[in-house]
């Protein structure tokens, strides 16, 4: 079995490389030419941990490959994957544009019959539009050849993703026919051959699963958010309250920690799709409009935590900013709470020193010279007035707190992640401020 993916973005490119990875002969596409070329090179376009070894280790043994033709492959492969972008629009719905370009060509092209799988996030009803396209471009050419379409959403996080992959804890998907189905299982078992875990369902509820999913996990971190906003207010210690109800086995402890706001590519893009999915349908997703608002807000949390304690005056204040990625082991920064803290501050005639371990060029691309890039946390800390942490990477957690304090004005910190505690930085001479206490 030979699989094509179309796409070398994040899903794209650790799907590719993962079926690669376990023997199947595996093309990925991308029209960004430069990109290609690098890929070939070793040079990835995001950072991901231990991708860039498999990469490498599966296009040297020649069973991943890359190329800017999705036409000049198509024979080549029994399954292919669409894992383009579905950027939202001005609305916050999805676009569906490249998704179905890449649906034209394969119907403009293909001879025999093919497995279309949409792994990237859209909304239901797309695998209809995908079969209608390329019915439609065959029917130009005057040929009935059979094909399926199926829907395969991913569930990878960023920073886990290679892990996640290649020991899922389950595989969705969607399919309206035998064959599809007896195809996918096959590609997947290697995967699964300890616990063959793949959840075969219609492709609506395919597709539905996924704005499900995410748009749970991102009301657990605003829920909780929310939750910590009045704990400040009623004097309540949120972490307290988190271990609380954690240990209900209803609940469970993941994703209710408090912090300055979730971002990333999925629970932004997916949280605003699925609003509009309820509009478009003439339902109001209250729930979910309400996870979006609070974690907007959430986003300026830091800032006017800042502004409070400096009464307002922050023209000419330094600040120290440890993280700019929108979580620990990417350097994605898409929605990162870091790039609306960076604008308020600004704003406010603040200087910045920021260190983000991976990031950095991301955060330059994004930013630009408006801020300092510092080598490490001291420097960003150098003649800092407060020191903001904004991700919480793990070379974060254990600094040696004399030296920040030593090159700092003031020694003060304001913990967007509680990674810190109150009663051991007030020990060493910190003012601290966390969220939720």
């Amino acid at each position: 079995m030979k699989t094509i993916i179309v796409g070398t973005g994040y899903v794209g490119l650790v799907t590719g490389a993962c079926f690669s990875e376990m023997g199947i002969p595996t093309i990925c596409i991308d029209i960004d030419e430069k990109k290609v070329e690098n890929l070939k090179k070793g040079i990835l376009p995001i950072y991901e941990p231990g991708l860039e070894d498999i990469v490498e280790k599966n296009y040297k043994a020649g069973r991943l490959n890359f190329s800017t033709s999705l036409k000049d492959v198509l024979s080549d492969a029994d399954v292919i994957f669409t894992a383009v972008g579905t950027p939202p629009d001005e609305d916050g719905s999805a676009d569906l544009q490249y998704v179905l370009e890449v649906a034209k060509t394969i119907g403009m092209y293909m001879n025999e019959y093919k497995l279309v799988v949409t792994k990237s996030t859209v909304p239901v009803g797309t695998a209809k539009l995908v079969k209608e396209t390329i019915k439609n471009e065959l029917q130009k050419r005057n040929l009935n050849i059979d094909f399926d379409v199926a829907s395969n959403p991913e569930f990878l996080k960023e920073g886990n993703a290679v892990k996640d992959f290649m020991s899922p804890d389950r595989v969705v998907i969607g399919v309206e026919s035998p064959r599809a189905e007896e195809l996918l299982t096959k590609l997947y078992r290697p995967f699964l051959l300890n616990n063959f875990r793949v959840i075969f369902m219609d492709i609506a509820s395919a597709e539905m699963t996924k704005y499900a999913a995410n748009a749970m996990l991102a009301t657990r971190i605003s829920f909780m958010n929310d939750i910590a906003n009045l704990c400040e207010k009623v004097g309540a210690d949120v972490n307290m309250v988190r271990k609380g109800i954690g240990t209900d086995n209803r609940i469970g402890n993941k994703f209710l920690y408090a912090g300055c706001g979730y971002g990333g590519s999925c629970f932004p893009k997916d949280v605003k799709a699925l609003i509009k999915i309820g509009e478009k349908h003439g339902y109001t997703m209250k729930v979910i409009s309400a996870v979006e608002e609070v974690n907007e807000n959430q986003k300026q949390i830091l800032y006017h935590k800042v502004k409070d304690y400096f009464k307002g005056d922050l023209k000419g204040k330094t600040l120290a900013m440890w993280g700019l990625s929108f979580k620990p082991e990417t350097d994605d920064m898409r929605e990162a709470p870091s790039i609306v803290l960076i604008r308020e501050l600004l704003n406010a005639g603040c200087k910045i020193q920021a260190y983000d371990p991976v990031a950095m060029n991301e955060a330059k691309r994004i930013v630009g010279d408006k801020i300092q890039y510092c080598k490490d946390i001291y420097s960003a800390a150098n003649g800092a007035d407060a020191l903001l942490l904004v991700t919480e990477w793990k070379e974060f957690r254990m600094p040696t707190w004399e030296v920040v304090k030593k090159v700092m004005n003031n020694p003060l910190v304001f913990d967007g992640r509680n990674i810190y505690d109150k009663k051991d930085m007030e020990k060493q001479g910190f003012q601290y401020f966390g969220i939720g206490f």
